[in-house]
């Protein structure tokens, strides 16, 4: 127990102790005389035991108040959680890809002369995060939380991914209501909420540019949903218009999105049933964007999605996504990363993926997964990329709190007009978290 459970434990057995006893006793015969001594002596004790017993509780009640004084809080009162995932991330690679610790795709060899392989540690994929909630706040459950990666790049130096930057990745408001909620932050686009399971693959998600719509954007969502053992829900989201493209290191410029002066629009429908660990939900969704384009006529991005996540059973899940759409590069790499291409049309792309998980216990995860990005090839542009797969295998162990463990292999299989190349990558990762 904590030391004020057992305070308040103590100060109990000594009321009650003493009592139980006394009626535990055989009556016997006694004179007035010793009835009057017994019957002193008995109200000697009770205020005894009430003596020790207000002082414990006075003890008790200091060490609640010294906890509430050097316990951690907001401003506001709020309860606070700081919490955290450090990794070192040792990884090899057989080719040339675009992120040695962390790739997507396949690139075509260099001229070099040098080794297309090769191997090294980096601990950019560490992850830190604050979260924020409340009980009540307008009828509802509030929850505030951000969520920050050193996967930012990394600065122009002799240290390169030694000296990784901060970058933001999550932050949300977020009230909840009993049939209702509404979301205000940079999250997932809504057709695709839904990410796999990885220790290898954290500064980005697992199966990005092979069929995962991943970019964290600006956005409000709101939403309404019934209640029971299988729940419907229909909501709505506004987001952040972009075209995905590199930006410099400080001045930023309205993208072709942007130029458009229209924001992303998406919505999803949703079934949900069980609670905690094994909720299941299936979802499809629909996605609209606008591009500016020469003249008074504007390019379209759009989308239909459907994800699924089902709990087979408590240690076996099954989860993943699909899509359909063109010009999907702002939502985190559709069509490989390639937006508008021969003749500076949109590139239709199909993709999803797919994902198993076995948790036989709390200390011990495998799975495996695969993922795929399959633009149409007459609209890709000459040297393009026209297709994009990844197949992994996943081991996560837990031995001991707060030891994390995670070995992955992973396969990327990135085609081009010239054939297709393949790289084989090999992940362990060790850290804590907290």
């Amino acid at each position: 127990m904590h030391r004020s459970s057992r305070l308040l434990f103590v100060a109990l057995a000594i009321w009650v102790a003493p009592a139980t006893a006394e009626g535990q006793r055989k009556p016997g015969a006694e004179s007035a005389r010793t009835a009057a001594d017994s019957a002193k002596a008995a109200a000697d004790s009770v205020a005894a035991r009430l003596e020790r017993a207000e002082e414990a509780i006075r003890v008790l009640q200091q060490q609640l108040a010294d906890q509430a004084d050097h316990g951690v809080q907001t401003r506001s009162r709020f309860k606070l959680e700081f919490n955290g995932l450090v990794l070192v991330t040792g990884f090899s690679n057989s080719r040339r890809v675009n992120n040695v610790d962390l790739p997507v795709f396949v690139l075509p060899d260099t001229n070099s002369g040098l080794p297309q392989s090769g191997a090294g540690i980096a601990i950019r994929q560490t992850r830190l995060g604050l979260a924020v909630t409340s009980p009540d706040v307008l009828g509802a459950k509030f929850e505030g939380d951000l969520d920050v990666d050193f996967f930012g790049g990394q600065m122009a130096s002799n240290g390169g991914r030694t000296f990784p930057l901060l970058r933001l990745r999550t932050t949300r408001l977020q009230l909840t209501w009993k049939n209702a909620d509404v979301m205000i932050g940079q999250e997932t686009p809504l057709i695709s909420d839904l990410n796999p399971v990885s220790l290898a693959a954290v500064g980005s998600p697992e199966f990005s540019a092979s069929g995962n719509l991943w970019l964290w954007l600006p956005q409000i969502r709101a939403g309404v949903h019934s209640s029971g053992p299988v729940r419907f829900g229909v909501q709505g989201a506004v987001l952040a218009p972009t075209a995905g493209d590199a930006v410099g290191l400080f001045g930023t410029d309205n993208d072709q999105a942007e130029k458009s002066s229209r924001p992303f629009v998406e919505g999803r429908a949703s079934v949900q049933w069980g609670t905690d660990e094994t909720v299941g939900e299936i979802g499809v969704g629909v996605h609209r964007g606008w591009f500016a384009a020469k003249g008074d006529s504007l390019l379209v991005s759009s989308a239909y999605a459907v994800d699924v996540k089902v709990p087979v059973t408590t240690w076996l899940e099954v989860r993943g996504e699909g899509f359909t759409g063109q010009a999907l590069k702002g939502l985190g790499g559709g069509g490989i990363g390639q937006g508008f291409g021969v003749g500076g049309a949109p590139v239709h792309t199909t993709g999803g993926w797919a994902q198993v998980n076995v948790k036989p216990n709390a200390r011990v995860l495998f799975g495996a997964g695969y993922g795929y990005d399959d633009p149409r090839d007459s609209d890709v542009l000459a040297g393009g990329r026209l297709r994009n797969a990844t197949t992994e295998l996943h081991l996560h162990l837990r031995p001991v709190q707060p030891l994390v463990i995670g070995l992955g292999y992973r396969r990327l299989e990135t085609t081009y007009a010239s054939g297709k190349l393949a790289n084989d990558h090999l992940n362990l990762a060790l850290g804590f978290e907290f």
